[in-house]
């Protein structure tokens, strides 16, 4: 569209070039043939306005006597009517009445006698010519066109019609007095076709009409068409978006119910939900079982329940209207018993976890209990293997190092200031007792008694000796060690053994630093 306006704006400009060009050549003389009188040969107008219709006579010998000069005016073809003379005795005269007052002459020469037409109408439109009468020669002249131009009065209105299945008109568009006429088309997304008239005025102007029609439907209501009008004398294409408006019965449905309406619940809703054009303005509200409840409040297409009872166990009805009809919807509201008082559901929520945290807390304090318990009777077991393995009444737990060394000593009460005797045992149930010097310098010593060991302290009944071998395991041998004493004996057995072992009461020697696990 835009695109067609814009050829048909070359179009003009050109024209009013070429007549500019050969007014030109009028006015300089260089006309064709012997032509005598320049004019222009057609302009353009619109109503309202002014136009200077231009005349000269060119004489190229000045030979030719001029005596008088006249305009006609030709509305139609074969219709000529004088509405200017100027005679150089007589002077100026307008005989035309309908275009007294509104011409002038813009020079008294009979040489240019041009002349000017104000506050022109579009019955002004035809042919306009310049005479001359001469002599010799006698009568010499040249005709200008004049075009009335029209700018359209352009206007679009909705068409507001009722639902139903026969074809209405939902728009019209409308160009009226243009010159030329103008052209009108729609750009719409529904359905529907259009058609257009024009008519003819008095005075040369197009009026054209153009009607928008579809069968109507709710639907339709709020839709856009959009009228599009194109005229010579416009530089760009007239739109005007309507609205459609189509009317229908109203339409209706009930929400708010969500299927919770327990005894004692406060301000249980219902909302009546409408849709009509126009919008329906009348809401009625009623109960299937009577009049509404005493608990019941309506505002409008408002219902509120104040305080669910089993009076609102009922069918509510909501009915609305417009002028096109009348439309209703219900809803069963069924009254149920509260499970709790919805006041308490925090505070129960509020017991139930700290329950839980109260059960989590306790758990993880057991737990830190029961494993201090394990590790203290792991080292307590490891502390009673290794003294009944001195003693020779325990298991053979104390064999993790090998072959077996027991230091003795005298009876109770005796120190490590004698002679140390260990009882080595092999793996071939064999052992022998020898004794150790105890050499250790003075300051090393720990505790200093002079009294000797007595044979107690040396000897060791079969008993505790058979007891002390059936506590060795035959894969916890020192043959492990290549022969070796084990790593904790190794170049400190002396010390070890004189320093840091105490005698038992058993007849037994345990160490004051190891750690037993």
């Amino acid at each position: 569209m835009a695109r067609d306006g814009g050829d048909r704006s070359t179009a003009r400009s050109a024209r009013r070039l070429l007549l500019l060009a050969a007014a030109w050549l009028l006015l300089t003389g260089r006309g064709v043939g012997a032509q005598k009188v320049r004019v222009e040969e057609e302009l353009e107008a619109y109503p309202n306005e002014s136009v200077d219709l231009r005349c000269q006579f060119i004489d190229g010998g000045g030979k030719t006597k001029l005596t008088q000069v006249s305009w006609i005016w030709e509305p139609i073809e074969g219709q000529r009517d004088n509405i200017a003379v100027y005679h150089p005795f007589y002077g100026q005269s307008f005989p035309n009445l309908s275009f007294k007052d509104r011409v002038v002459f813009l020079h008294n020469k009979l040489e240019n006698p041009s002349i000017r037409i104000s506050d022109l109408r579009m019955s002004d439109a035809g042919r306009f010519t310049c005479e001359y009468a001469t002599y010799p020669s006698g009568n010499e002249q040249g005709t200008t066109t004049l075009v009335m131009l029209a700018k359209p009065k352009n206007s679009a209105n909705v068409v507001t019609v009722q639902a139903g299945t026969k074809a209405a008109v939902v728009a019209q568009c409308q160009a009226a007095d243009a010159k030329p006429a103008a052209t009108i088309k729609w750009l719409a997304s529904v359905g529907g076709n259009h058609t257009t008239s024009s008519t003819n005025g008095p005075d040369g102007t197009v009026t054209v009409r153009s009607e928008y029609r579809l069968v109507p439907t709710p639907a339709d209501d709020g839709r856009e068409v959009t009228c599009m009008v194109d005229q010579r004398t416009q530089d760009k294409t007239w739109t005007r978006q309507l609205r459609l408006s189509v009317e229908y019965p109203p339409s209706v449905s009930i929400e708010g119910y969500d299927h919770n309406w327990y005894m004692g619940r406060p301000d249980a809703t219902l909302v009546c939900m409408a849709d009509g054009n126009p919008q329906p303005t009348t809401v009625t509200w009623t109960a299937a079982s009577g009049p509404l409840p005493d608990s019941v409040l309506v505002d409008g297409n408002k219902l509120t329940v104040r305080t669910v009872d089993d009076a609102v166990n009922t069918t509510f009805i909501c009915e609305v209207k417009n002028k096109h009809g009348a439309a209703k919807d219900q809803i069963t509201t069924l009254v149920i018993e509260a499970l709790e008082d919805p006041s308490s559901t925090s505070v129960v929520a509020g017991a139930v976890i700290g329950s839980l945290l109260a059960l989590l807390l306790v758990v993880a304090l057991v737990g830190v209990l029961v494993s201090r318990g394990r590790r203290q009777h792991r080292r307590a077991g490891g502390v009673d293997t290794v003294a009944a393995g001195g003693g020779g009444g325990g298991s053979g737990n104390s064999a993790d190092y090998g072959n077996k060394a027991r230091l003795l000593f005298g009876g109770e009460g005796k120190n490590n200031n004698g002679p140390a005797y260990t009882y080595r045992e092999g793996c071939d149930n064999t052992g022998t007792l020898t004794e150790k010097a105890n050499d250790f310098p003075q300051h090393r010593r720990l505790h200093q008694h002079p009294a000797k060991p007595s044979a107690h302290d040396i000897l060791l009944d079969e008993a505790e000796r058979r007891k002390f071998d059936d506590s060795l395991e035959e894969d916890e041998c020192y043959d492990r060690f290549d022969g070796e004493n084990p790593p904790a004996y190794r170049g400190q057995e002396a010390m070890y053994l004189d320093d840091d072992m105490e005698s038992q009461r058993d007849g037994s020697v345990i160490s004051r630093t190891a750690i037993y696990v």
